[in-house]
């Protein structure tokens, strides 16, 4: 239960961040607010770590050095969801979104990829993302 009460907390902190970092962006421009976004959030995380002490940077040392270029892929998130709501607008936008994650966390899972437990394919998940694809094909018309 609690793994999908943070998904839901997810989803609703992308639409909402989305929408606000577009706003702030249509003054400050793209970049600028991408470094706010992260230079905040950096603060604000750096501050729990203080507090809560749940890691330790020697631990770092055995982490495959390809996994720590998620904060990068973060900056390129933050860019590619304000240009999306900026020209789809937030509903739209977030409907690709999820579909486009949803298929690549599909693959992840099929192959095991980045030290993920391999899931076997059913087609059920494939009918499960072309019914979500046509969904936003519906949610677009009309």
């Amino acid at each position: 239960m609690a793994g999908i009460l943070y998904s839901l907390l997810a989803g609703l902190c992308v639409a909402v961040q989305g929408v606000l970092n577009t706003r702030v962006s249509e003054k400050a421009g793209f970049w600028l607010t991408n470094t706010i976004v992260h230079g905040s959030g950096f603060l604000i995380s750096l501050l729990l770590y203080a507090w809560l002490r749940d890691g330790s940077f020697s631990s770092l040392q055995s982490v495959n050095k390809g996994y720590l270029l998620g904060g990068a892929l973060g900056v390129m998130i933050v860019f590619s969801v304000m240009k999306g709501i900026g020209q789809l607008g937030p509903a739209y936008s977030v409907a690709i979104l999820l579909a486009a994650q949803l298929i690549f966390a599909l693959a992840i899972d099929t192959f095991g990829l980045f030290g993920a437990a391999k899931t076997p394919w059913a087609w059920n998940k494939a009918i499960g993302i072309g019914i979500m694809l046509v969904g936003i094909l519906v949610f677009k018309s009309k």
